[in-house]
This record gives structure tokens, C-alpha cells and sequence, in this order.
């Protein structure tokens, strides 16, 4: 009902009819819902942008801890070897006094306390050394394991980016561009490529990279897809009755695009359409040049993170 709605406001809007009240209340609404949803899906890229930081800072702690158990498990044998030497002169030597005579009978005594003194520390030394020695092997294995589940996950970002770029070759590179940040693929696409000045519905062009776009990802169940749409910072103009600020225009193009994906065979709930205004420019809005870069969609592509959550849960 509420897409229904929202749909209907739209087509009004285009037509530049005359916003009643309840329609304009209506867009507003949604406006706002909007803007919640996008403020929850924010907080859960943080999370896991967080999350993240927090799986690479364990993996370096990780790492040196089995630095450090490895030297120590080093420094242990060292001692274990020298104490074994130790015992086995002493044990020479108390085998040789046992034919001499009773006079050296209280150096015998101490010298077999000393044995068993040194019995009692390498058993003690050797105990500590298995127990290192169990510790570094969980530690390298776990190292490993988190080692190949990132090289894993870095893998798949690059081939998504890859599957992404040959899809969409035949557009022009200030059209669109294709890149890897942060552990996601961000599809780029220019204004120019999309919409008319103003406008929220999508040309003949961008519509077919769009197509091209949701036919190479539709059957990747794994990841998540956030579509933004940006302005520059030049204000609506007040005679427009379409929208009330660059907010409503950015939300209603991410919309458009959104409709088109799940269209072209996309899932609805791997989707999520925000609005950024001009709140979140590429380059600074002192220049016409400028002010077109910042005129853009951006598609972010993330896949799933599960896995490395689980690993960094049982850490």
C-alpha cells in the first residue's frame, strides 16, 4: 500500500501536477521512513565495518602471541636441554662416588637431593613446554584459519568486482567506474548515465546498465546491495513543485534505480535505497566540473560477512 502510495506521489510529481496536502504528507512519510531505514542500515555498516577492525586487530594480536610463544617455547628447550646436560653429569658423577668410600656418603646425599631437585624442575619445564607447545599449535591454527577465511573473502570481492566490470564494458568510463574499497565493490554512475536534469526517472541508457548490472549479480544470494543516490549542494529551486530539498531528489533516484534492479530479477531483500543529498561529495562543489562528479549513484556491493563474524565470536 505504502509503495503504492509512494508511486502514485512520484508519477504526480513527474507530471508536475499540483502537490495536495495528504500527497505531499504522503511523500514525507515516506521521505522519512527512508531516512530511518538508511540511518539503520548506516549503523549496521558500521557494525560491521567495526567488527572488521576488530577481526584484523585480533588476527595481529594473534599473530605476535605466537611470536612470543614461539620464543618462549625457544628460551624453554634451551633450558630443558641444559638442565637435562646438568642431570646427566650429575647422575655420572653420583653413580662414580657410590664406590668410594663412606667419607663421601653426605656429599652423596646432598648430591642426590640436587638430582632430585633437578628431576622435579624438568619435569616441571617439560610440562610448561608441552603446554606452550599446545597453545602456539591452537594459535597457528587459528591464525590460519582466519588468515584464509580473509584471503577468501578478498578473493570473492575481487571476482564480484571483475564479474561487475566485464558486465559493464561497453559503457564509458566517465560514465561509470568500478573499484574495491574497504572489502566492497562501489559501482560509481554519473548523473549523466542516468537521469535528466531533475529528473528521477532513469533513461533508456542507464536502464540498460542497470540491467546488465542486476543480471550479473541477481544469483549471488551472499551479499548485500546498498544504492545511494548524491547531489551537489546546489539548492532546489523554490518554483519547483517536485521536490522540497536535494535529499527528497537523492531518495526518490536511488528509489528509481531500485525498482529497476528488482525488476531485472534482483531480490528486494538484499536491496536497501538511501538518500545522501549533498552531504557526501567526491570533490569539493567549487566548480562546475566538480559539482557533475558529485551529481552520481553509487551501488555498494558487500558480501556476506558472516563467516568472519563467527570466527571473531570465538575467539
Amino acid at each position: 500500500m505504502k509503495t503504492t502510495a509512494a508511486l502514485l506521489a512520484i508519477s504526480c510529481l513527474l507530471s508536475s501536477c499540483i502537490v495536495s496536502k495528504k500527497k505531499f504528507d504522503d511523500i514525507l512519510a515516506q521521505k522519512i521512513k527512508t531516512e530511518g531505514e538508511l540511518a539503520d542500515k548506516s549503523k549496521q555498516l558500521d557494525e560491521a565495518n567495526t567488527s572488521i577492525s576488530h577481526l584484523n586487530e585480533s588476527l595481529k594480536k594473534l599473530k605476535q602471541d605466537s611470536v612470543d610463544l614461539a620464543t618462549n617455547l625457544l628460551a624453554g628447550t634451551k633450558k630443558f636441554t641444559d638442565l637435562n646436560n646438568e642431570f646427566e653429569k650429575l647422575n655420572a658423577s653420583y653413580k662414580t662416588s657410590l664406590t668410594k668410600s663412606g667419607r663421601l656418603s653426605q656429599d652423596l646425599a646432598q648430591q642426590r637431593d640436587q638430582l632430585l631437585a633437578i628431576q622435579d624442575n624438568l619435569e616441571r619445564i617439560r610440562n610448561a613446554n608441552d603446554s606452550l607447545s599446545n597453545s602456539l599449535a591452537e594459535r597457528e591454527k587459528k591464525v590460519n584459519e582466519l588468515e584464509q577465511v580473509l584471503a577468501n573473502k578478498d578473493k570473492a570481492v575481487q571476482d564480484l568486482k571483475n564479474k561487475i566490470t566485464n558486465a559493464l564494458l561497453n559503457f564509458k568510463e566517465n560514465d561509470l567506474t568500478v573499484k574495491v574499497k574497504n572489502g566492497k565493490v562501489y559501482v560509481s554512475l554519473a548523473e549523466q548515465l542516468l537521469f535528466g536534469s531533475g529528473s528521477t526517472t532513469v533513461d533508456k541508457k542507464g536502464q540498460g546498465a542497470l540491467q546488465q548490472l542486476a543480471k550479473a549479480i541477481k544469483d549471488q544470494k551472499d551479499i548485500q546491495v546498498m544504492i545511494e543516490g548524491h547531489t551537489d549542494n546546489v539548492p532546489i529551486a523554490k518554483a519547483s513543485q517536485q521536490f522540497e530539498d536535494n535529499w527528497d531528489l537523492s531518495v526518490l533516484r536511488a528509489t528509481s534505480i531500485t525498482r529497476i534492479l528488482i525488476k531485472a530479477g534482483m531480490s528486494p531483500h538484499q536491496i536497501t535505497s538511501a538518500g545522501k543529498g549533498e552531504f557526501s561529495p567526491v570533490a569539493p562543489n567549487d566548480s562546475a566540473q566538480n559539482k557533475q562528479k558529485n551529481r552520481r549513484t553509487e551501488i555498494i556491493v558487500t558480501p556476506n560477512l558472516d563467516q568472519l563474524f563467527k570466527i571473531l565470536d570465538n575467539n
